[in-house]
Parts: C-alpha cells; sequence; structure tokens
C-alpha cells in the first residue's frame, strides 16, 4: 500500500544544514527504496571512518521487526532509517541498547511539542497507548570488526486510510499530534542530534544514567500487565525497568527480571 504525498524529498544538503555542526558526525546514504534498511548496514557495513552510518530509504519492501513481524512503511507516510553505531573494542553486549533509542526518538518529538508520549519496553513508542514508532536493534557479527548495532527507526509520520499494523491494536502517526508536520530532513536531523547525544552519555556512564528518564515515560508503570513469550505467562505489577535495561514486574513471588527479547506486554483488561 503506498500513500499519496506531498511531502519533498529527502536531500543530502538538506539534512546536513539542520544538522549544523552535526552534519561530520554521520555519513548518510539516501535510497528511494530498499527491502530493508537494517539489512543494508549488516550486509555491507561500510569502512569504520569516524562517524556514525545512516541509511534512510522512502519506501521499505521487506522491512523486520521484533519476533519475525513484517515492519511497514509507507511512501512519503513513513520515516524508517537505521544507524550503524560502533562501541569500544572489547566493550560488553550493550544493555538497555533499544530503551535507549526509544528515549532519544521521544526527547526529539518532545521538542516539537508531541504531547502525550510514552515508551513501551523494549522498543515502542507509543501516544496515548497507540503506536507511533518501532525500534529494531540488531548487532552486527564480529568477525574481527569493532563490535556494532545497527539501530532501525521507524515513525509514521501520515497514515494512509485505513492503515494498520498486525497484532498492534492501536496505532497513530505525528500528523495526528502535531498542527504541521515538520520538513522530512530537518526531522531526521533532529532525531539523529538526540541519538548522538544519548549514545555519547550512554558510551560514558551506560544505561544507569538514562534509567531514570526511561522510567518517567514507563507506559504501565505501576499498572497490572501480562508478560507472554517463550511458552509462558506471566501476570503482574509493571516495576519499570533495572539498570541492564531488564523489565521487572512485581508478581506474586516477589520481583521477576525479564530479559528476553522474545516479549509482548499487555495491560490485563
Amino acid at each position: 500500500m503506498t500513500a499519496p504525498t506531498t511531502e519533498p524529498p529527502f536531500t543530502a544538503a538538506a539534512i546536513a544544514a539542520s544538522l549544523g555542526t552535526l552534519a561530520t558526525a554521520f555519513d548518510v546514504r539516501l535510497l528511494a527504496e530498499c527491502a530493508s534498511t537494517n539489512s543494508e548496514l549488516i550486509d555491507a557495513p561500510p569502512a569504520d571512518d569516524g562517524r556514525i552510518a545512516i541509511v534512510v530509504t522512502d519506501r521499505q519492501t521487506a522491512g523486520r521487526g521484533r519476533r519475525g513481524r513484517l515492519w511497514q512503511s509507507w511512501s512519503g507516510g513513513s520515516l524508517t532509517f537505521s544507524a550503524l553505531w560502533r562501541f569500544q573494542p572489547g566493550a560488553p553486549v550493550p544493555a538497555g541498547l533499544s530503551l535507549v533509542v526509544g528515549l532519544a526518538v521521544v526527547r526529539a518529538l518532545e521538542k516539537l511539542g508531541v504531547e502525550g508520549l510514552q515508551l513501551k519496553w523494549p522498543n515502542d513508542v507509543l501516544v496515548h497507548g497507540d503506536k507511533l514508532a518501532g525500534i529494531l536493534v540488531e548487532l552486527l557479527p564480529g568477525r574481527g570488526r569493532t563490535p556494532a548495532a545497527v539501530v532501525g527507526i521507524g515513525l509514521n509520520l501520515r497514515l494512509p486510510a485505513g492503515a494498520s499494523i498486525p497484532d498492534q491494536p492501536g496505532v497513530t502517526d505525528l500528523a495526528a499530534h502535531l498542527a504541521e508536520l515538520p520538513d522530512r530532513s530537518a526531522l531526521l536531523a533532529s532525531l539523529l542530534a538526540e541519538l548522538h547525544a544519548l549514545f555519547e552519555t550512554y558510551a560514558a556512564a551506560g544505561f544507569p544514567a538514562l534509567r531514570g528518564a526511561w522510567q518517567q515515560r514507563n507506559a504501565f508503570a505501576d499498572l497490572p500487565v501480562r508478560v507472554s513469550g517463550e511458552g509462558r505467562e506471566l501476570d503482574g505489577i509493571c516495576a519499570g525497568v533495572d539498570e541492564d535495561g531488564a523489565l521487572l514486574i512485581r508478581g506474586d513471588d516477589g520481583l521477576v527480571r525479564i530479559l528476553s527479547g522474545e516479549v509482548s506486554l499487555r495491560v490485563r483488561r
């Protein structure tokens, strides 16, 4: 499905102008169409020149989300991009990285004036309970290279009439929450700038430095929830996340840490 759009196309010059002095921190590649922006960076990662590699597409034809789900996007109706972020050599597997990325997206959108933004563990951005954006973090195989992760972000800008996302009861778009959509190049630059700032904080101090900010936006804080996945279900009260980014559920037997990426979180009705 393709949504008609009058949005101006991305241009490298417009993105660089919006980034200002941060433009040199990124290597941005623009694609009219691709199967998956994550796959573009995983299958052929660019040489490490000190910049954060970015792939942006106007239309993604075979995007993927968590648990093998389809990652839908609409030409002109979505902002879909991926970033390749490299860690220090010898660094451990990053804890809470998808939560940090979600926080960066929320902070950028809050600065635009979007209200009611929430974070759903581990990788969704909501507005009043409806999904606005999704995040997929995939670790890049080492094979002698500097450890790295590919961070994919899909943000709904203006969905076509009747659009829906499988397994997601409520969806929304940015157009429903702003009087006027920002220029897409400027919006992308705002997201990249916030990612850059939080990546630097994360690299220096880890997830604990950002945990409180994530907790403030936790969509299910102190609510009764049901966590399902890997053949089990767990009911309890959502107690936030710990310093590793693990979900904390307070049940009859005490506090339980949820680590697996194959977990779905639903408020009990």
